[in-house]
C-alpha cells in the first residue's frame, strides 16, 4: 500500500550497524544515561518523600520488576531493533510522511503524534482481551514505584513492536524523532509511576501539560471506572480531548481486585497464558 520495496528494506538492515547512519539518532549513551540518573533520583526521591504507604517489601518488589524488565528488554533487542530501527531510515531516505517536512516541524509533531498514538494503543491493551493477557501484568502490582514503570511482560513487548512499525510507517517518521520521544517517553512513564511526592499546587500546575505520579495512580488503582481512564503517557492533552481524564480516585488500594495477593515472578511471567479470572466486572478476561 505504501509501495515500500523489499529490496530496499533488507539493504536498510544490512547497513543497520554503519557509523554514518547512527549520527541521525540520539546517541544510545545518552539515552541510558538520563534513564539510568532519572531512575536512581525517582528512587532516592520516594524514600525521601513517599506519596502512598507501602504494602509489600520494596527491595522484594524492586528485584521481581527489574527481573520482568530484564526479560522485556532482550526480547526488545531481538525483536524491535532489527525492524524500527531500519524502517526509520528507510522512511527518511524516502522521504515520507513527517520525514518530508524541515526539522524544526518535524520533530515536535513527530513526538505529538507518537504519543497520541500510544494513547491509543494504551486502551487497545485494556480493550483487546488478548493484549490485556499480557498487560494485567503491569496492573497486578500491589505498590506503584518508578520500578513499576519497567513491569512490561515481554509478551507486551513483542506485540506492541508491530504497532511501533506501524507509527513509523504510517507517520512517517525519521530515526531522530524516534530516538528522542522513545527517551522523553520512558523518562515520563518513570516520573507518573514513580512514588514521589510532590506538592499538590505544584503538581496540579504539572498536570494541565503532562502525567504526573497523583494521575497516573488513578489508573492503577482496583476500580474499573479508575483504571478506565487516564491513558496518556506524556501530554494529558489526549485525555482531555477524549473526556477520560479523572483527577480524583475512589480511593481503592493499587492493584488488581482479583490478584489481592504478592504476584511471585514465575506467575507474573505466566499469567498470560493461564486461565484468565474476569478482572473486573465489565472487563473481558
Amino acid at each position: 500500500m505504501l509501495g515500500i520495496d523489499m529490496e530496499d528494506m533488507r539493504a536498510e538492515w544490512r547497513r543497520g550497524s554503519a557509523r554514518s547512519l547512527r549520527r541521525h539518532e540520539l546517541p544510545e549513551w545518552v539515552s541510558g544515561l538520563l534513564i539510568a540518573g532519572a531512575f536512581l533520583w525517582l528512587a532516592w526521591q520516594e524514600k525521601r518523600r513517599p506519596l502512598r504507604a507501602p504494602t509489600q517489601s520494596k527491595k522484594r518488589r524492586l528485584a521481581r520488576n527489574l527481573a520482568v524488565a530484564a526479560f522485556g528488554a532482550a526480547t526488545l533487542a531481538v525483536v524491535e531493533r532489527p525492524v524500527v530501527g531500519p524502517l526509520a531510515r528507510f522512511v527518511e531516505r524516502k522521504r515520507w510522511g513527517l520525514a518530508r517536512l524541515p526539522s524544526p516541524v518535524a520533530m515536535p509533531l513527530a513526538i505529538a503524534l507518537l504519543d497520541y498514538t500510544l494513547y491509543l494503543w494504551h486502551v487497545l491493551t485494556h480493550r483487546v482481551p488478548l493484549l490485556w493477557r499480557f498487560h494485567l501484568v503491569h496492573h497486578a502490582d500491589l505498590d506503584l514505584d518508578v520500578s513499576t514503570a519497567l513491569r512490561l511482560h515481554f509478551g507486551e513487548l513483542a506485540i506492541s513492536v508491530a504497532f511501533r512499525a506501524a507509527q513509523v510507517v504510517v507517520l512517517g517518521v525519521a530515526p531522530l524523532p524516534l530516538s528522542v520521544w522513545q527517551t522523553l517517553l520512558l523518562l515520563s512513564i518513570l516520573f507518573h509511576h514513580s512514588d514521589m511526592r510532590i506538592d499538590p499546587h505544584l503538581e496540579s500546575s504539572f498536570a494541565r501539560f503532562i502525567v504526573t505520579p497523583r494521575l497516573h495512580g488513578i489508573h492503577h488503582t482496583a476500580s474499573f471506572d479508575d483504571t478506565d481512564s487516564n491513558w496518556s503517557s506524556g501530554l494529558t492533552l489526549w485525555d482531555r480531548l477524549h473526556g477520560t481524564l479523572r483527577s480524583r480516585q475512589s480511593g481503592l488500594p493499587i492493584g488488581l481486585p482479583v490478584y489481592p495477593e504478592d504476584v511471585a515472578l514465575r506467575e507474573a511471567l505466566a499469567l498470560p497464558f493461564m486461565r484468565q479470572r474476569a478482572s473486573f466486572p465489565r472487563l473481558l478476561p
